[in-house]
C-alpha cells in the first residue's frame, strides 16, 4: 500500500499507539493476553496502561526491546499488532484450546506469537491486517523465531464485531505463509509458519 509504514513499537510515540486502542482495546491496554483474565480483570485501565507503555519503549528508538509494531499511513497512526514470544502470553499458557491434541512446550521462546491485531476506527475495512501479519513475521525473524503461531477466528462469512477479531481473521496468516497446525474449536483455528531456514 503507497505510504504504510511498520515500524517497531519503541519507534513509534506514545500518544500514536493510543490513538489506534480505542474502545474496548484502548481498555484493554494489550495486557489480556499477557496478564491472563483473573489478573487482567482486576487491574485499573491507568495500571494496564502503565505496562503496556513500559513494554513497548514507545519514544525510545534507540530501545534493545519492544513487543509489537505500529502501522502509519504516511504519518498518521493506522494500526497496531502484538508479536512476542509466545511463552510471555499468560492467557494463551493458561487456556487449552491452543493445546488441544499438541505435544510441545508452551514455553518455548524459539516459537512467537501474533496475538493481537488492532485497526484503528476510520482505517478498518482496507484489509490492513494483511500487511501487518507479514511484517510481524519479518518482526519475529529478525528477533530470531524460528516459528510464529497465530489463533484467528472463522468468520464464516458472518460479521464480526471487531472486538471479537482482535486475533485478526483466517486470511491475512494464509497469505503471509501460515499453516492450520490445530483446529481447536468450531471458530478458532492455530496457524503456523516455520522460519527455520527461511530466506
Amino acid at each position: 500500500m503507497d505510504g504504510l509504514r511498520i515500524v517497531p513499537a519503541n519507534e513509534a510515540s506514545w500518544d500514536d499507539l493510543q490513538a489506534i486502542l480505542t474502545g474496548a482495546a484502548k481498555r484493554c491496554q494489550c495486557q489480556r493476553q499477557r496478564l491472563g483474565d483473573r489478573d487482567w480483570w482486576h487491574l485499573p485501565e491507568n495500571e494496564r496502561a502503565a505496562i503496556l507503555r513500559a513494554e513497548t519503549h514507545c519514544d525510545d528508538p534507540r530501545a534493545t526491546e519492544t513487543i509489537g509494531i505500529v502501522a502509519y499511513d504516511h504519518d498518521e497512526p493506522v494500526a497496531w499488532c502484538a508479536v512476542d514470544r509466545r511463552g510471555v502470553y499468560g492467557r494463551l499458557r493458561g487456556s487449552p484450546v491452543p493445546w488441544e491434541g499438541r505435544d510441545e512446550d508452551p514455553d518455548d521462546d524459539s516459537v512467537w506469537a501474533i496475538a493481537c491485531l488492532v485497526v484503528r476506527r476510520g482505517h478498518r475495512g482496507r484489509q490492513l491486517t494483511y500487511p501487518l501479519v507479514a511484517a510481524a513475521v519479518d518482526y519475529a525473524r529478525e528477533r530470531g523465531a524460528a516459528a510464529v503461531e497465530g489463533y484467528p477466528l472463522l468468520t464464516g462469512g458472518s460479521r464480526i464485531t471487531w472486538d471479537e477479531m482482535n486475533v485478526g481473521p483466517v486470511g491475512p496468516f494464509v497469505a503471509a505463509g501460515f499453516s492450520e497446525v490445530a483446529h481447536p474449536t468450531k471458530r478458532r483455528l492455530v496457524m503456523r509458519i516455520e522460519l527455520d531456514g527461511d530466506t
